[in-house]
Order: C-alpha cells, then sequence, then structure tokens
C-alpha cells in the first residue's frame, strides 16, 4: 500500500492517479479526502497532519509514503511512519533549500526543516527539490478569464517550470522502490521561459491574445502580501529580478529518472487552457 498525504493537492492528486492508473494499491490523505472523488481502487482517508492521532489508521500496512511539507511545519508524521513499519519515504521540498539562507527565507527554513524531521526520523527516504511548478501560472487564471490581462513583475524573468505530472511520475517511481533512497533530486522543467512567454504559451493554448501590464515592486508587494508573509513576498520578489539575467540551469534529473524529457509548459498550457477560459 502507497500512502500519498495532501492528496487533494496538484501534485498530490496527480501522484494518486498515477499510481492507481498502474493498477497499484494507493491511499490518498487529506483533511476532507472522503468527500473527494478518485480514480477507481483508491481508498480515500481523512487524516490532519497537524492533528497526529488521525493518521494512525492512514499509515497501517503502508509500505511507502510520500510527504510534503505544510504551512504548520513538519510535524512528526514522518517519526510515526517510522515506528508503523513503513519501509521509506518521499518527500517533496524545494530548491530553495539550497539556494537561500533559512535565517532569512522562511519559504527556504519551513521547507528545510521538513528534511531535517524526515532524516531525525530515521525513515529511508528521497528528497525531491523542485524548482518553479508551471501550475504557478494558475495564479494569472482568475484575471485571464475576466480581463484577458496577466499583471507581472519582472515579466522577462526566466524560470524552468515543471509540470505536475512530471514530478507525480518522479514521486512514483522513488515510492515504488528501494533503489533511490538516500537521493536528493533537484527537478525542473526541460527548458527555461519568461513569465512573458509562459503568458503567450496560454494566449496560444486558448486561442486568444493576452495583454500583460507590468507591475512595480510595491504593486507586487501589495498583492502579494494577501497571501503571503511580508519577508516571503520580498524574497519571491528578489528572485524574480535576480531571473531575468541569472535564470536557474535546467537539471537532466526528470529525464533520467523516467527515461524520457519532461513535459513542456506549452503541453501544460494546452492541458489546463479550461482553467484560463471564461
Amino acid at each position: 500500500m502507497f500512502l500519498v498525504t495532501g492528496a487533494t493537492g496538484r501534485v498530490g492528486r496527480a501522484l494518486v492517479a498515477h499510481l492507481a492508473a498502474q493498477r497499484l494499491p494507493v491511499r490518498a490523505l487529506a483533511r476532507r479526502a472522503t468527500e473527494a472523488v478518485w480514480p477507481a481502487g483508491v481508498q480515500p482517508v481523512d487524516g490532519d497532519l497537524a492533528r497526529p492521532q488521525t493518521l494512525d489508521a492512514a499509515l497501517a500496512g503502508v509500505e511507502a509514503i510520500f510527504l510534503f511539507t505544510p504551512m504548520e511545519g513538519p510535524g512528526d508524521l514522518a517519526a510515526r511512519a517510522r515506528q508503523a513499519g513503513v519501509q521509506r519515504g518521499v518527500l517533496l521540498s524545494s530548491i530553495v533549500t539550497q539556494k537561500a539562507d533559512p535565517r532569512e527565507n522562511p519559504i527556504a527554513a519551513r521547507h528545510l526543516a521538513a528534511e531535517r524531521a524526515l532524516a531525525d526520523s530515521g525513515l529511508p527516504a528521497v528528497v525531491l527539490r523542485p524548482d518553479t511548478f508551471a501550475t504557478n501560472a494558475l495564479d494569472w487564471a482568475p484575471s485571464v478569464r475576466t480581463e484577458g490581462l496577466v499583471r507581472l513583475a519582472h515579466p522577462q524573468s526566466r524560470r524552468v517550470p515543471i509540470h505536475e505530472q512530471d514530478l507525480a511520475e518522479v514521486a512514483a517511481q522513488a515510492l515504488v522502490s528501494h533503489a533511490h533512497v538516500g537521493q536528493a533530486w533537484w527537478l525542473t522543467g526541460p527548458r527555461q521561459l519568461s513569465q512573458a512567454e509562459q503568458v503567450q504559451a496560454i494566449a496560444d493554448a486558448i486561442g486568444r491574445p493576452l495583454q500583460m501590464a507590468t507591475l512595480s515592486d510595491d504593486e507586487a508587494l501589495d498583492q502579494w502580501r494577501a497571501r503571503m508573509p511580508e519577508q516571503a513576498a520580498r524574497r519571491l520578489l528578489d528572485y524574480l529580478g535576480k531571473c531575468v539575467d541569472q535564470p536557474p540551469a535546467v537539471s537532466p534529473q526528470v529525464a533520467q529518472v523516467l527515461g524520457r524529457p519532461g513535459r513542456d509548459f506549452t503541453q501544460w498550457a494546452r492541458e489546463h487552457r479550461v482553467d484560463f477560459s471564461a
């Protein structure tokens, strides 16, 4: 049995679907998992990482567990999994743990705490460190649908967005085999794209032109404060500015693990065009 925590999230849901399609036994854990619709054969189970007493039933009979870094901190799920006889874990962390000082960057601090909690638990594990999620572009969907407009800070900032399905398939490889234990994988999409190029890919996918409005740093901070701490917003803004001239490199590890190139952002845009369509 494979347990996927955060199963209603974008990566978690893709992983559950992939495991189910491979006819592997999968249990989906989320706060309201039993209220969601799942592929045939998936066992939904309600549980809250902030309330460890809700997790014991979910861990029963589990061979391997997919973990993510919750907003409230790493908790002790890895240690409980080890005590329950789980053989290995796969943690969805972030490459920011390798790029930023956790004393100054709260996102790096949170992911690094989760990695350390996993290591301290003694649970054999693989750590996944993606760079930019392609699904970050879904933040633009409301204004695309209603205004045909995307507001961007540093539109020429270049990133390496990775498709959530590629992340899910990489996670599945780590879950089902003990051969990868002890590794930490840096994961990116197959090429660098500017934010402006991502907007154009979305426009092509939905078949209508989109406008772009450039935000000043102050305007961007005002917009982001509503959904993240001030310090995190400033670090994100700094990183976007840096990536105009110093974008992150493309990692070969998705292709190495899966035996094929990762999915391009243009494919992601086509597959998500309904999210951007009025």
